[in-house]
């Protein structure tokens, strides 16, 4: 694998981190998880009792066996809430424990208590259940057709779609239906729950979100907010599945911890964990497009149906920001969009990392690759005619200008780097000459807004505390799954003092120390956090400047912190020694900080305004090769050029970039959730659902970061790069398509649905 870096590479004095701040440890095996705490003297285990039936409405439940098992101390269900019996969520249309009505496959309907794990999950399975079963709707068409939705449509216009369609000299239409992606977090969903004194409670969650665990636990045990403390040292993973639904497992802990008096711990086994979370949303689409003779699109309408499953969850903006991603680079003066939120029978599902926008980027990407086999022209010359450029083509369909637009320059740049026109050239060689073997080559853009559409929760806060043998210690509201985000907090706090990384450490995240803390999400954990604690640190280091500078004789802006050392004009003190100075002046050495993103606004109700700070673009250019025969297929190789602006990590933005494609290659080949008739899901573990490997990767990987810094006054310059990698695997799905058209005469459309599996892509090949 070759790697490339920027020119202007992070620097690499002692302030930059050199490892991931866990790396050591978990290399040792010696990062403590939630699973890895002592536990309290006293503590119970908390296993689901889940429905076997997708819908249906209870008949007659019969826990005899249940509490009879061995070590079973009793069970927890609804009539045990002393607070209110739906979860907090914004919607609020979900029910802490299923009663009567059951809504999918796994829908936990109340929780066994026993003496060990085993102990309870064994129990669990004695359940026995009477119910009258109804036919589950179990796809976005289905529920459209019987009216059943979570949320109500929205609708998106500008200009007139139906006028410019009519008029266009050539019309395309058709449909794309787009799998959903299990999380497959390493580390399963985890909660323990643990009373303190005076009503007060303990929470150890595995969770993006403390703040938001903080208020579903609360709520339901019906307490204030400051009675409930939520702490997150670290998560094996999350990719979004534990931004909100970790908050499940932490109320049914609590409830069962109040229930009982005891601490209770819940861990959910990979199996169960698939069956009671929801998934990245599956997306069905219809479309009509227009364009003229150079692939330029005139006009659009799009129908976007949602999988959303049972409860809103977070339908609501993942739909918005599939929306707000339709148009991914490109201009669209004329278009139409219409978003229905489907309920089905399913479990109820949830962020995933781009949280919508890959499904809309996938779909105008589809889109430009059939229009240029229409036109018999090449797709990156269509996609160049089509992107965002200055003028009247530098606004988005819901009113933001693409103020930063670098798509041009770095499209044109990486296809000169990876040779794209000839091996354009070759590739058709290869096609003409070999009759099994085809190959395919696709070079696609992504543009991404960074920021939560959720306007409030664009702020944060942190706390540096900085201690008389000069050691630091940070803490933020963002939570670390594993993305480098302390790493790269604590590295920002380190150049602002002058201090080597290792000199800074970050603690756990923490409702105690910073209190209504954003998720971490929308890829804008060290935007927020790295800028709340950067602010922190300033002020702290303004204090011990203005302390020294007094002693010194000097202005506190001729002070320079460097090297482990504070320097004065009169003389140079180390860190250690001039924190102590301060100290024994009776100096503030610790400090909040605080940032909320500037410039943004967003109307909810029109899904118009500023919802982005700014746009994080990539691009990547992917080759493959089919077997005509089988379908089976490989990615020879992928090209990828990626602006993260002033990278803060080169490290781990590129691992973050690795990680994202494959994810994203992953979602769109071989990752497939399949459900039976009876609402059932039959892949439920790594030998049914298969999550890309080392094998699954291009032969040959090349990555370059983007020269440029931000042009926006983000932290360090940087650009947020957990989200925005993951839509670079579109490439390959569109060099399978164009594989797949080497195999047929003629320009018609590929029609190939996601995830495209090898008897998805023999499938194409055969509608011939």
């Amino acid at each position: 694998m070759k790697q490339a870096t920027p020119a202007n590479a992070p620097n690499t004095d002692a302030s930059r981190p050199r490892f991931h701040e866990s790396a050591t440890a978990q290399v040792q095996g010696q990062a403590t998880y939630i699973d890895d705490l002592p536990l309290v003297e006293g503590t119970l285990h908390a296993a689901p009792l889940m429905s076997p039936v997708a819908h249906a409405r209870v008949t007659h439940l019969d826990l005899s066996a249940t509490l009879a098992a061995p070590g079973v101390v009793g069970v927890v269900t609804a009539q045990d809430i002393p607070g209110d019996p739906l979860l907090a969520t914004y919607v609020h249309d979900e029910l802490i424990f299923a009663s009567e009505h059951l809504m999918h496959v796994g829908q936990v309907m109340g929780l066994v208590i026993g003496q060990s794990h085993s102990q309870a999950r064994f129990a669990a399975r004695q359940m026995r259940l009477q119910a009258e079963q109804q036919t589950p709707l179990l796809h976005a068409r289905e529920a459209l057709q019987a009216g059943q939705f979570v949320l109500p449509p929205v609708t998106v216009k500008r200009g007139d779609a139906a006028q410019a369609l009519a008029q266009a000299p050539h019309q395309l239409q058709g449909s794309l239906d787009i799998g959903g992606q299990e999380h497959f977090y390493l580390e399963s969903q985890i909660a323990y729950a643990v009373p303190q004194d005076d009503g007060h409670w303990l929470i150890y969650s595995s969770t993006q979100h403390p703040g938001e665990v903080q208020h579903w636990v609360a709520h339901a045990l019906h307490l204030p907010l400051s009675k409930v403390r939520v702490v997150c040292r670290r998560m094996g993973g999350g990719f979004g599945g534990k931004e909100t639904q970790a908050g499940h497992l932490a109320v049914w802990a609590a409830l069962a911890a109040h229930r009982f008096g005891r601490p209770v711990k819940m861990r959910l086994d990979r199996g169960d964990d698939i069956l009671i979370t929801g998934k990245r949303h599956p997306f069905s689409h219809d479309w009509q497009v227009g364009f003229d003779a150079q692939g330029r699109v005139l006009a659009l309408n799009s129908v976007q149906l949602v999988h959303c499953g049972h409860s809103a969850d977070l339908s609501g903006p993942v739909a918005d920001r599939a929306i707000f991603h339709t148009d991914n680079a490109y201009y669209l003066s004329d278009l139409a969009i219409t978003s229905h939120r489907c309920k089905t029978h399913t479990q109820s599902h949830t962020a995933f990392r781009g949280f919508g926008g890959p499904q809309g980027v996938l779909l105008i990407e589809t889109l430009m690759g059939d229009i240029a086999r229409h036109l018999g022209l090449d797709a990156l010359d269509v996609r160049l005619a089509n992107l965002y450029g200055v003028g009247e083509r530098d606004t988005t369909p819901y009113g933001m200008k693409v103020e930063d637009n670098i798509l041009q320059p770095l499209m044109t740049q990486l296809a000169e780097r990876c040779d794209y026109r000839a091996r354009r050239k070759a590739l058709q060689d290869w096609n003409t000459t070999h009759r099994v073997i085809k190959k395919g080559l696709a070079l696609t853009p992504v543009k991404f807004g960074i920021s939560f559409t959720a306007t409030p929760f664009n702020q944060a806060g942190a706390v540096v505390s900085v201690y008389t043998d000069g050691s630091v210690r940070v803490n933020h509201g963002g939570t670390e799954m594993g993305q480098g985000l302390h790493t790269k907090v604590c590295g920002l706090v380190a150049r602002v003092l002058g201090l080597p990384a290792d000199q800074v450490q970050a603690s756990a995240s923490d409702t105690n120390q910073v209190a209504n803390a954003s998720a971490t999400a929308a890829s804008s954990g060290t935007d927020l956090n790295g800028r709340a604690a950067e602010n922190a640190a300033l002020q702290v280091r303004h204090n011990i400047a203005a302390c020294i500078a007094k002693a010194d004789g000097c202005t506190p802006e001729s002070v320079r912190f460097e090297n482990s050392s504070v320097i004065t004009p009169a003389r140079q003190r180390s860190f250690t020694e001039a924190v102590q100075w301060a100290y024994g002046q009776r100096v503030q050495l610790w400090s909040d900080g605080f940032y909320a993103t500037p410039k943004i606004h967003y109307d909810r109700s029109t899904l118009t305004g500023r919802p982005f700070y700014y746009f994080a673009y990539g691009a990547a250019c992917s080759e493959v090769a089919i077997d005509t025969l089988t379908g089976e297929y490989r990615v020879l190789r992928t090209d990828i050029l990626h602006d993260v602006g002033h990278s803060l990590h080169t490290e781990i933005d590129i691992g973050q970039i690795e990680g994202g494609f494959a994810q994203g290659l992953g979602w769109l080949t071989t990752e497939e959730l399949v459900w039976n008739k009876k609402g059932e899901l039959l892949t439920k573990g790594a030998s049914t659902y298969k999550i890309p490997t080392a094998a699954d990767m291009p032969a040959q990987l090349n990555i370059a970061l983007w020269h440029e810094a931000n042009r926006e006054d983000n932290v360090g310059g940087s650009k947020a790069v957990g989200e925005p990698p993951f839509m670079l695997a579109i490439s390959v799905y569109e060099a399978l398509r164009d594989a797949i058209a080497a195999t047929r005469p003629g320009q018609t459309p590929i029609h190939l649905d996601t995830p495209a599996t090898p008897e998805r892509v023999l499938g194409a090949i055969l509608a011939a």
